[in-house]
């Protein structure tokens, strides 16, 4: 990361503001702030910024209903602090548009670690049609597998199940998401299903498929391809 990586801070609690500050710029970020709904959406446009950190409990609009209006152009990533802690609250953050959720209060290491992976992956050009992760490598064009130069054999939905996940790396994908985008509407409430098919996707691609390094649960929420 270089000074060219701006953070745009949302958030209406001075003391989470100055720790924000003193964190990223320990770490090579420049930052900047609103207090307020309307002042994020205003700084967003001004500024530009390569990452958002939204708190959701704002003085003049809801956190969720600020990332909706976001959304309808902004496209850099969205990482949400919150003390809401709620499955509900985190599962709609996501689904709405966040890249990531933390909830208040968190680990200094963990989000610049977040940050990172999220701008890194904003970065990645997305006609990208090669992807690689170590030993692992993914052809999007003739959809071919690899894992140390030896071809893995995946069914059509299992090939469409990890290239949308690794195609979004590092972010967290919900349950319901991944449902819609691989089988479509009518199985957003068959979690059990999806989760047949990643075990069956782990034995193939994780070098210990009982401790996942790159296909990683997320507890009650649903998925994330690690970093």
């Amino acid at each position: 990361m270089n000074l060219s990586d701006t953070i745009l801070i949302i958030d209406d609690e001075v003391q989470i503001r100055r720790l924000l500050e003193i964190t990223l710029s320990a770490n090579n970020f420049n930052t900047f702030f609103a207090a307020t709904g309307k002042e994020g959406l205003i700084a967003a446009a001004t500024h530009k910024p390569s990452l958002i950190l939204l708190d959701l409990g704002l003085p003049d609009i809801d956190g969720l209903e600020l990332l909706l209006k976001l959304r309808e152009w902004f496209t850099k990533p969205v990482i949400v602090l919150s003390v809401r802690n709620s499955e509900e609250d985190i599962i709609n953050a996501l689904d709405i548009g966040a890249n990531d959720y933390l909830t208040k209060p968190f680990r200094s290491g963990e989000l610049i670690a977040r940050i990172r992976a999220a701008i890194r992956l904003s970065n990645m050009t997305g006609d990208n049609p090669l992807l690689e992760f170590g030993s692992l490598s993914i052809d999007m064009v003739n959809h071919v597998v690899r894992k140390n130069r030896e071809i893995i054999k995946l069914t059509v939905t299992e090939f469409s199940l990890l290239s949308l996940l690794a195609r979004n790396q590092g972010r967290v994908l919900t349950h319901q998401f991944i449902l819609k985008e691989v089988w479509g509407y009518g199985y957003l409430e068959q979690t059990q299903y999806l989760r047949v098919f990643m075990a069956q996707l782990r034995k193939k691609i994780e070098d210990n498929p009982s401790k996942p390094a790159l296909l990683i649960t997320e507890s009650g929420i649903g998925y994330r391809f690690g970093n």
